[in-house]
């Protein structure tokens, strides 16, 4: 279902029903034009949670594999901030640049938080005659044989005292290292202390809901678990062949 998109960026957006209905916006950021916060943050309010941007935005920033920064690639970690947004990239190289027959990151994939353990990007190896590698995104929600889900923090049986004294950042330890390393230690502890104190679900896969399934159904399950079921077929003939 198209969306009607009210905005001075070359973008795009429809609404598609995957396992619920996920907004899908296509967003091109040319490399040479300037692009104001206030664009990307109208684009943002317009677009129905939970979203997935897909686009090349011509930034460039550690986060996603480049080897230095540019001012579109800042403004991009500042929108992901801004807004509580998630990258689905990794360090893949997803532009080959012609010219200088180099590799980049350019083309991005940012969704909602709440898609983030559902969703998984892989780039094609193929450019099909383009300069851009297809960038692939599974809802794995929709696979059947996938029985497996990340674990979740169980917040309600937390030990806090025991995370706060865990998580101690040591502000030293910060100042004295770079901004990767401060961020790396950061995570970390964080990480390191929360799995400490904070017990987690199994991560198997709940059975899939049956619509079908109503007080009818419930009923006669009850029934046949009471042994009564077979009972009340005792003495109906059957037939020989199905």
């Amino acid at each position: 279902m198209p969306l009607t998109l009210s905005t001075n960026l070359q973008a795009v957006a429809i609404r598609i029903q995957t396992n619920s209905l996920v907004t899908v916006c296509s967003l091109y950021l040319p490399p040479n034009e300037h692009v104001s916060r206030t664009d990307l943050n109208n684009l943002i309010s317009q677009l129905p949670s939970p979203f997935i941007i897909l686009g090349d935005l011509n930034g460039h920033s550690p986060f996603w594999g480049s080897t230095d920064s540019n001012v579109r690639g800042l403004q991009i970690e500042q929108l992901l901030a801004d807004h509580h947004l998630c990258l689905l990239n990794s360090d893949e190289k997803t532009h080959f640049h012609l010219p200088t027959r180099t590799f980049h990151s350019v083309d991005l994939a940012i969704c909602s938080p709440f898609l983030l353990p559902f969703l998984s990007l892989t780039v094609d190896n193929d450019l099909y005659n383009s300069d851009h590698f297809p960038l692939i995104i599974t809802d794995n929600r929709r696979n059947p044989t996938n029985s497996y889900r990340p674990p979740k923090y169980i917040l309600n049986a937390a030990n806090w005292q025991k995370f706060t004294s865990l998580a101690n950042i040591n502000s030293d330890t910060i100042k004295s290292s770079s901004i990767e390393q401060a961020l790396s230690y950061i995570v970390n502890t964080i990480i390191e202390a929360a799995d400490s104190s904070i017990p987690k679900t199994s991560g198997k896969r709940k059975n899939q809901n049956k619509p079908w399934w109503n007080a009818e159904c419930q009923q006669a399950y009850k029934i046949g678990n009471d042994g009564k079921l077979g009972e009340s077929f005792a003495g109906t003939p059957r037939p020989k062949t199905l």
